[in-house]
């Protein structure tokens, strides 16, 4: 559609009215409906009928302004020959940041991108996430600019148009589809599903167009509690298709991906598929592939760009301004001015205030400001304190707390201090906790202010005023007239000639956001008013008009000294008036007929806003527009445009006048007015590329990377300039290098009040040459602007220090990003100026961030759209990568005082994660290219050689073992009782009334017991039923279902005496049938179970009709209910032939989410409990209690088979039973006096979290756990270091003692391995490189070493026990303190997986394997898959040789492969979890070498987002590794099994499978 010749040939008037519908839409006073109705209404007379309109491209035409050339000639022509387009304010974007060039650049760099169509997966986000706050949230904040005070013109009208838009609006966009949108098109290339289906994350969609397979939920085998608040109960849960003691490579291909990274099941996410084909991309620098590996990882250097530009000039020499004229009647001292004219010209008008409208409220006369001044300082110094102990002395500093709308008291409180020679310190509204540390270090204890001020001012309950954080204690004066006291006639104040003493202190903030005091003497004061008063031309009588802050800066230089020192007349327009008639200031203009204006750009961009509203102004009395922004980059269109719209009003093209300034060197350079006629000052377009290595170049090549600037005049009179380079020594830059500008000078600031180290690399600077020699000794003072000299010594400013942005060695400037973002059309999205850009410094380099405050109305879509663009801007125009972008409510970024965006509170916010984002796109793909290379594994070294290495240095191989049995005298009940079977009737016989079992329930009453008679007739009366009823034989398997208790023991008998093989199962939890049935479901079908045993509630259970939902309940074998037995004797006792007869099964599920069936045999079964009873010195007379789950391992051992060996009492405590009595455990254990007792990871946490705050009650209650000699944990993990320290931290007031706690380790093929036991040293613990553990190495470190991981020795080895530390891949031992797999050779280890197929050769390996060298003896081992390491320490075991200590490290099935390296999930984890305090469990996994990090909010679903940052940055700085995905979920998300495990893989499924309901997922870049 040819638009561009269509408007540009509409009558005049026509366009005007287009532009001002534009500005109307841009300022949000109409809605983009009613903006399209009312545009094509103008337009509709001139368009041909046939055309039809897309809506789409109805947008206003780029206005094509031509680029002006540094030649003034064509800079002139330029403005006539696009005054229209120039004329039209701004449109859509924001004036003050308005370049057309950069926003025709910044279209044009987005159509090459179009061409390159990349589809980025947009995040997924529960509906209520984004539902923004009511009303205030709407609100449309200031649409200030980001680095600026600025404030806001939006009309009542626009809130309310908003809010009813954006509550009519509010359902269509939270159900838009949440299909990955193109990021390049305008119209977006989405699939629109409708409405969501009803689902609150409707991911359903994104599976539209896979297919998916059918896949059941995977089964689990728990008892889950019945508190709904709580975590859903521990799940073991194996994915469906996944079972016997398959190892995970063997079946788990069909998930695992391929090598392209295109996964095989169609089950992974279209969103996942997207992001990976995006990360397919290559990066800016490619990385090299090989890295031979060394101890330290490498972190990549970005090496320095070969065709980078280099400066060529020579070295520059000090540029100086103009010698300062000497006038005659110049006063010696400011305070001497202010004496003459307010003695001499008493009526002459000073200062005049406005009230809110705008009009004219008090002018302060010349006389009127020297009496009350002359008051002030009087009662300052007479009034205060007694004559002998006055309040303040000369020299005291003292606070100015004046609002911005009082200039009058604030003038008179200014003089009065400098009358008294105390020294003044401005400040912006109490509170601030920053400024209190100015206070502070300025050593304020006084503080001005106004009546109503003070009225204002928070109070306590008895009037005092609130002591603000970080204050120190002020006394507060009031300063209105009446409580001044009249001074004597004899009175005088003190004034001298301007020395170097202190005259005022001005606060800076710095870019950390400290605040800091920069002091002015009153000799450069003075100077610095001459300069002003020389450069500006100024005369006595002249009226200027004053918008800027009169407290500092160029507001309190121009309008409240340099006034004085001249006789001005300053009308002061306050920030407050300018938000409701930005007009104002042209309208003193108009009135006064004022000579001077002191204002920044966005006083430019409002008036012309409201230009509208006022025809007749004329600006013809302006001598000098000084605009005190000008060294912004975006200045030069701000004043082009004003200048073209106000021209036709008055306004000379000679008068704007923009200048430099900084807190450090006051006012840095400044145009002079020029001379009517005289062509206009030159403009560079310097080259973004150059600019960013720190290089001028003209730009020449790609116009859409080029900056243009306008020059801020020459130097002060009187000064001095040189440009140093900004970091390292302050050497003198080349003519064609930027730098940072430093000027010497009379005027300017001494030092930061109190720092004095700070002051030394600032003010005190001695720029050196080439070689180091310093030039001169001349002193400048750096100004922290950065810019050049340019031809005709003409200063140029390109940037602030503040603003710098160092990325991998090349410098860029915040400014210059803001820009470029506002070019991205965003009047939907977000506000203009409200957006902050910062660097955060992560993994060794600086990382770009991007903040914006987003409208409320704009849709998920609008805004992922929005930022994918302004990451590809940025991208192209500034060659840098985003890391990243974040969409913050309206109104929600923190503001400085004048409105603007406070940046360093923004940062610290994003860094603690309190910033509350709504929408947020990280990207660390493309951005972090400084990763160490990735791992190549070297070709191996033979297993020989290894060891041969090792015994050159002097190593052993790694093994320990545990006591020698054969040493250890038993009683004779081994010789005589081979099964346990037989030790039961033995002990019926021999101690028919010894207690061994006592059942607790949640009260803490024993609900039932077994003697050894008891639970002998039981099982018998077991045995004859299954006999009778089951029609069983010896040898078939019986599942047994039932409830932690003594009928789980008294069946497991029952079946040994009748030669079945017992399978202990968890029982369905009737609330969770569904999920927990299926795993029972398939125990019973693995184990070809002949037989169920159970009860008759869970019997009824298992043939419900809520369980035929879940299960084919037809297909159960014969259930046998235990309830009721018939009281009849079993005909024999069977024996098996041989101890190597199977005696039970042991089926677990892994973490992996593998299902395994171990085989124990009988002797296997009397080796465990002969050395459990030996290592914790097990007699009948003890007693032991037991919170742990029965069913697997460990767990079951101590159950159900220790008592029966050893004879003590064990008093049973259900795990689950805590959940309704958190005492129990803690109170058993006090009340018995129990000395040893074992429970899980899970009950200790219970009682960490739950009763940690509760130790007083506990005392009260009488609880004492000062009996405890053993506290064990039993686990199949690496030892919770933190969780068993805090538990003994926290119990130790009611008599834990430290050494108490330890832990087990066990694996499948071993269930006990270590166990602390009774005697022999403490558990030790030591400190390991995290980096090392990656490359499969062990480094001990110090504690408190960087990357430390502690760890803790897993208990003692039990006794017949031997280890040796393996290489995984070629089975060689290796040496002490080396990492590898831990085998394990005893005489209880399993006897192998029980399969369906007995398909035994898969898993031969594992339980009777060799080492392929080094063993002359021949061991069978069998392998753990957990990897640890053996280290001997100076501690003495038992046996009097120096103990070995095993650590283990992590399930090797467990660990993730990235990057070449090995991570284990748990430390990535850690790391994740100590980010924010709303993190209250995390998970990590890897999909298709993605890694994906799982967290569960436990706070409000706003800080959701805040995580996603964390995440990142955590990872990346301590591992090394770039996260895929985050994903927020609600808490007791992640599945945890019954031993307190996470089921990381069950997760992973469920994620692929979308059955998380995320609050949020966040695709990384």
């Amino acid at each position: 559609m040819a638009e561009p010749a269509a408007v540009s040939s509409l009558p005049r008037e026509v366009r005007e009215q287009l532009a001002e519908l534009e500005l109307e839409l841009s300022e949000g006073d109409i809605t983009q409906k009613g903006y399209e109705k009312k545009r094509a209404k103008l337009l509709a007379p001139y368009v041909p009928q046939t055309q039809v309109v897309d809506p789409a491209l109805q947008k206003e035409p780029k206005p094509q302004m031509p680029v002006p050339s540094a030649a003034p000639a064509s800079a002139s022509s330029s403005s006539s020959s696009s005054k229209f387009h120039r004329a039209r304010s701004g449109g859509a974007r924001d004036e003050r940041y308005r370049s057309d060039i950069h926003t025709e650049a910044v279209q044009a760099a987005l159509a090459k991108h179009k061409e390159q169509k990349m589809a980025l997966p947009m995040p997924t986000k529960r509906r209520s996430t984004f539902v923004q706050s009511p009303a205030d949230a709407c609100t449309p904040p200031d649409t200030s600019s980001a680095s600026e005070d600025e404030g806001s013109l939006r009309r009542q009208a626009a809130l309310s148009a908003a809010l009813h838009q954006s509550l009519q609006n509010a359902e269509s966009w939270i159900n838009r589809s949440v299909q990955g949108s193109s990021t390049s098109s305008s119209a977006s290339s989405t699939l629109s599903h409708g409405e969501g289906k009803g689902t609150s994350g409707s991911l359903a969609d994104v599976f539209a167009n896979t297919r998916i397979e059918s896949f059941s939920v995977p089964p689990d085998v728990t008892a889950t509690t019945s508190t709904p608040s709580a975590r859903p109960a521990a799940i073991d849960l194996p994915p469906s298709g996944i079972v016997k003691g398959m190892h995970k490579g063997s079946n788990r291909s069909s998930l695992m991906d391929t090598a392209d990274g295109v996964p095989v099941s169609s089950r992974v996410s279209t969103k996942i598929q997207q992001l990976l084909n995006t990360l397919k991309r290559p990066k800016r620098p490619p990385l090299k592939e090989f890295f031979v590996d060394d101890f330290e990882e490498i972190v990549e250097v970005p090496q320095p760009d070969p065709n980078q530009p280099k400066p060529e000039g020579r070295q520059m020499t000090p540029v100086k301004g103009e010698p300062l004229g000497v006038v005659c009647n110049w006063p010696p001292a400011l305070e001497a001015a202010l004496q003459r004219w307010g003695t001499t010209q008493a009526k002459c008008p000073c200062l005049t205030a406005l009230d809110v409208t705008g009009k004219p409220v008090y002018t302060l006369t010349y006389g009127k400001l020297w009496s009350r001044s002359l008051k002030l300082a009087y009662t300052l110094l007479n009034k205060l304190g007694t004559k002998n102990e006055p309040v303040l002395k000369p020299g005291d500093r003292v606070a100015l707390v004046y609002p911005n709308n009082d200039p009058v008291m604030f003038m008179v409180a200014f003089y009065g201090c400098l009358l008294a020679e105390v020294i003044p310190v401005p400040i912006e509204d109490a509170g601030g906790q920053q400024i209190g540390f100015l206070l502070g270090s300025c050593g304020i204890a006084l503080a001005l202010t106004t009546e109503v001020c003070l009225k204002g001012l928070p109070k306590t309950q008895n009037g005092e005023i609130v002591q603000f954080k970080g204050w120190p204690r002020l006394k507060w004066v009031v300063t209105d007239s009446k409580y001044l006291s009249k001074s004597p006639k004899d009175w005088q104040p003190n004034i001298s000639a301007a020395g170097t003493e202190p005259a005022y202190i001005e606060y800076k903030t710095s870019k950390e956001g400290s605040v800091m005091g920069v002091t002015v003497s009153r000799v450069a004061m003075l100077a610095h008013c001459q300069a002003l008063s020389q450069a500006c031309n100024y005369s006595e009588g002249e009226t200027i008009v004053n918008v800027l802050d009169f407290k500092k800066d160029a507001g309190l230089w121009h309008g409240i000294l340099t006034n004085v020192m001249n006789k001005l007349h300053t009308i002061s327009v306050p920030y407050s008036v300018m938000k409701t008639c930005p007009l104002s200031w042209v309208q003193r203009v108009h009135a006064h007929k004022a000579k001077v204006a002191l204002v920044k750009c966005r006083d430019l961009h409002w008036a012309m806003m409201a230009h509208r509203d006022q025809r007749d102004v004329s600006l013809s009395s302006l001598r000098m527009l000084i605009v005190t922004d000008g060294a912004n980059p975006w200045s030069v269109s701000s004043c082009d445009a004003f200048l073209s719209l106000f021209q036709s009003h008055g306004l000379k093209p000679e008068a704007i006048c923009p200048c430099a300034t900084s807190p450090e060197a006051m006012t840095v350079a400044i145009r002079r007015p020029g001379v009517p006629g005289a062509p206009l000052p030159g403009r560079a377009i310097l080259s973004m590329n150059g600019l960013s290595f720190g290089v001028i170049r003209v730009n020449t090549e790609d116009k859409n990377s080029a900056l243009t600037v306008q020059d801020v005049g020459h130097v002060m009179p009187g000064g001095m300039m040189c440009i140093v380079k900004p970091d390292g020594p302050p050497q003198l830059c080349k003519t064609d290098e930027i730098g940072e500008i430093c000027v010497s000078s009379r005027a300017g600031g001494m030092m930061y009040y109190g720092l004095a180290g700070v002051t030394k690399n600032t003010f005190e600077v001695i720029p050196v040459n080439s070689s180091g020699s310093p030039v001169g000794e001349v002193p400048f003072v750096r100004s922290g602007l950065l810019g050049f000299v340019g031809p005709g010594s003409l200063v140029f400013v390109v940037g602030k220090m503040d603003g710098l942005l160092t990325v991998s060695g090349r410098r860029h400037n915040a400014d210059d990003i803001v820009a470029t973002g506002l070019a991205v059309e965003s009047i939907k999205t977000v506000y203009r100026g409200r957006i902050a850009v910062f660097s955060v410094s992560v993994f060794y380099d600086e990382r770009i961030v991007v903040v914006a405050e987003q409208r409320p109305d704009a849709s998920e879509e609008d805004s992922f759209q929005w930022m994918s663009r302004v990451l590809q801007a940025i991208d192209s125009i500034h060659q840098v990568g985003v890391y990243c972008l974040a969409l913050v409510p309206a109104n929600t970024l923190p503001k400085t005082p004048l409105g603007g965006i406070h940046i360093s509170q923004t940062k610290q916010h994003f860094l603690e994660g309190s910033l509350h984002p709504c929408n947020i796109l990280m990207c660390p793909h493309t951005c972090v290219t400084n990763l160490p290379k990735p791992r190549q594994k070297q070709p191996g070294v033979g297993p020989a050689s290894v060891m041969v290495g090792n015994l050159v240095a002097g190593k052993r191989i790694a093994q320990a073992s545990g006591r020698d049995l054969g040493q250890i005298e038993d009683n004779d009940l081994v010789k005589k009782h081979q099964f346990l079977t037989e030790v039961l009737q033995w002990r019926a016989q021999a101690t028919p009334d010894h207690p061994l079992f006592l059942l607790l329930n949640a009260k803490g009453t024993t609900v039932c017991t077994a003697t050894c008679l008891q639970l002998h007739k039981k099982a018998e009366r077991i045995a004859s039923v299954l006999c009778d009823k089951g029609h069983l034989n010896a040898g078939d398997n019986v599942v047994l279902l039932y409830p932690p208790g003594i009928e789980l023991i008294t069946a497991f008998y029952g079946c040994l005496y009748s030669g079945c093989v017992p399978v202990t199962v968890r029982p369905p939890h009737a609330q969770s049938l569904v999920a927990t049935l299926p795993t029972v479901r398939m125990i019973v079908e693995v184990s070809k179970a002949a037989c169920i045993l159970t009860t008759q509630t869970l019997m009824r259970l298992l043939k419900s009709r809520e369980a035929a939902g879940a299960v084919d309940v037809k297909t159960w074998p014969t259930i046998i209910d235990t309830d009721d037995l018939p009281r009849k004797r079993l005909a024999q006792i069977y024996k098996p032939p041989t101890p190597e007869m199977l005696a039970y099964l042991d089926f677990s599920v892994s973490t992996t989410g593998m299902l395994t069936g171990v085989k124990m045999s009988h002797a296997a079964v009397s080796g465990l409990c002969r050395a459990i009873k030996l290592q914790c010195e097990l007699y009948s007379s003890r007693q032991i209690a037991i919170c742990l789950d029965p069913y697997c391992g460990l767990g079951f051992v101590l159950w159900c088979l220790c008592s029966v060996y050893s004879g003590h009492q064990s008093i049973l405590i259900p795990p689950m039973e805590l959940e309704s009595n958190l005492f129990l455990w803690l109170s058993t254990v006090s009340q018995y006096k129990i000395r040893d007792t074992f429970c899980s990871y899970s009950v200790m946490e219970l009682c960490t979290k739950g009763l940690g705050n509760q130790v007083e009650m506990l005392k009260a209650r009488g609880i004492n756990l000062s009996c405890v000699r053993t506290c064990v944990v039993v686990a199949e993990e690496r030892p919770r270091v933190s969780l068993t320290h805090s538990f003994s931290k926290l119990f130790k007031d009611i008599g834990l003692s430290s050494r108490a706690v330890s832990t087990t380790f066990g694996s499948r093929v071993n269930v006990a391995i270590c166990l602390q036991g009774t005697s022999g040293p403490d558990p030790t613990t030591v400190y390991v490189d995290l980096k090392s553990l990656r490359h499969d190495r062990v480094r001990l470190v110090e504690r408190g070493a960087p990357q430390s991981l502690l760890l803790s020795e897993s208990g003692k080895i039990l006794p017949g026990v031997k280890v040796v530390i393996v290489n995984p891949e070629t089975k060689g031992p290796l040496g002490d303190s080396h990492l590898g797999e831990i085998w394990v050779n005893s005489p209880h280890t399993a006897s192998g997986y029980y399969t369906i197929y007995d398909n035994e050769t898969l898993q031969a390996d594992h339980f009777n394997t060799r080492l392929s060298f080094g063993d002359a003896a021949q061991t069978l081992w069998a392998r753990t898959g957990y990897l640890g390491f053996v280290r001997r320490t100076e501690l003495t075991a038992a046996s009097g040789e120096r103990h070995d200590a095993l650590y283990v490290v992590g399930a090797l099935d467990e660990t993730l492969e990235l990057r070449g390296l090995r991570y284990h999930p748990i430390d990535i984890e850690t790391s994740v979890s100590r980010t924010h305090r709303s993190i209250a469990e995390c998970a990590v996994f890897t999909w298709t070498n993605l890694l994906v990090v799982v967290v569960e909010l436990c706070g409000c679903e706003q800080e959701a987002l805040d995580l996603v940052p964390l995440v990142t940055n955590v990872v990346l700085e301590e591992h090394y590794l770039i996260v895929g995905v985050v994903v927020v979920v609600d808490p007791g998300v992640i599945p945890i099994n019954s031993r307190g495990e996470k089921q990381r893989m069950h997760l992973r499924d469920s994620f692929l499978a979308d059955q998380l309901d995320p609050i949020y997922v966040a695709y990384n870049m």
